[in-house]
């Protein structure tokens, strides 16, 4: 099937979607989750042939993370589409009516975007998060994977596909691209006149690639040069373990804490007397830092200008000493990928100067950025972390896939 024909099927689908009920959407997403469940066994064999292929590849430990399916992670992937089914569906909600002078009544309702093209690396949950948020917002979706997770890809396409197909609506709902190729990605970022919105999942190559190369608009998500500043008054005990969860509960996410920013009155203590630099070290987690990190910790090495802006995705972290709350907030706002950052304070102006200057999609004080997450902030899952300010920022649910139309009621006026 060439991109054109699969074009055409997902707006052919996509209008089908849109005059859908919520009752009919809701049975395609419970019908994809018990699909996704029963053949459990088949997407763990084609899994591990991609996890195979990856290790073989000599890929790092983090995105051999990324790209694993367990049992658990099956069941989760299934539980995201059981939650978005619950969700209130915003489509068809009309935000505001107003009469003008002249008897005219103009609202605005939310309504599908259309045809969604999603390009990602690894993940292969993507697959199903995002067939659950688009169908349910009534858009269909045309996925392209990575060749690294292209087995499980299929695999999950598949099933997913054959659910929906059960209990009668259109398959084509989701698509996948089976060819990996370079050229192929480039020819899907000019089919604007099938896809109404591209959303690249990844590193920041491909988003850049995408943005750069891309006739469709679209939405930047992902990169994530995470911060946690630990400032003075920080509760050091409790900086140790948000940092610990931040940094290594999954080190290849866009969430993970890649950089640290610490306050030079605290710096010491909380590397060598709360323990930080040794419980990292036990986690086998590089240190970069400054040469005050250097003199409290003396197994770390230096840091150059470029691990100031780095997402590792890896176990490397980086980490600078500043004099101020100022001084580290310039810092974040300087190299930050205007993904999550986060503050460890016990004093309440610190921490609201911090939630009001830092220019970030997501900013948390005392708790760990791992929690910018779909799921996590109630959306049933997640389209992507919207890096940009248009449009969508921030966890991307069911209401970042809509758009409105101007709905206008009359009684015969005419324009003077």
């Amino acid at each position: 099937m060439t991109l054109e024909e699969m074009g055409g099927r997902a707006k052919a689908a996509a209008a089908e979607l849109n005059i859908a009920g919520v009752t009919e959407k809701n049975r395609g997403l419970e019908a994809a989750a018990e699909g996704l469940l029963r053949e459990k066994a088949f997407l763990l064999e084609e899994n591990e042939k991609d996890m195979e292929a990856g290790q073989a590849a000599g890929m790092k430990a983090g995105l051999l993370d990324r790209l694993k399916l367990t049992e658990s992670r099956i069941e989760a992937m299934a539980e995201g589409l059981r939650q978005i089914a619950a969700l209130e569906d915003p489509v068809g909600e009309v935000i505001s009516m107003k009469k003008r002078p002249n008897g005219l009544m103009i609202g605005k309702k939310r309504v599908p975007l259309g045809v969604i093209g999603i390009i990602y690396e690894s993940r292969p949950n993507v697959a199903a998060d995002a067939f659950g948020l688009c169908f349910k917002t009534g858009n269909a979706v045309i996925l392209k994977g990575g060749s690294d997770a292209i087995r499980s890809n299929i695999a999950i396409a598949k099933v997913i596909r054959e659910a929906v197909a059960c209990v009668g609506l259109n398959p084509d709902a989701i698509q996948l691209l089976e060819d990996t190729s370079r050229e192929t990605t480039n020819r899907m970022m000019k089919l604007n006149r099938y896809i109404d919105v591209l959303i690249p999942r990844g590193g920041a190559g491909l988003i850049q690639a995408v943005v750069n190369n891309s006739t469709i608009p679209v939405i930047e998500t992902g990169t994530g040069n995470c911060h946690i500043y630990v400032d003075a008054s920080a509760d050091l005990d409790m900086a140790v373990n948000i940092i610990m969860n931040a940094k290594t509960q999954r080190v290849g996410v866009c969430n993970a804490c890649e950089s640290l920013v610490i306050h030079e009155a605290v710096a010491e203590k909380l590397m060598a007397s709360a323990g930080l630099a040794r419980k990292l070290q036990e986690k086998h987690v590089e240190i970069r830092g400054d040469e005050k990190i250097r003199e409290a910790v003396p197994f770390a090495g230096p840091a150059s200008e470029e691990d100031w802006g780095t997402e590792y995705l890896d176990y490397i972290i980086s980490a600078k000493t500043v004099s101020s709350v100022d001084e580290a907030i310039a810092h974040i706002n300087r190299y930050n990928t205007g993904h999550s950052e986060a503050i460890i304070t016990e004093n309440y102006t610190n921490a609201q100067k911090f939630l009001d200057e830092v220019d970030a999609a997501a900013v948390y004080v005392n708790a760990s950025t791992r929690f910018t997450d779909g799921f996590e902030f109630g959306f049933g899952a997640e389209i992507g972390i919207s890096t940009q300010k248009l449009h969508a920022r921030g966890p991307m649910g069911l209401e970042a896939l809509t758009t409105v139309k101007y709905i206008i009621y009359g009684n015969g006026q005419i324009r003077q």
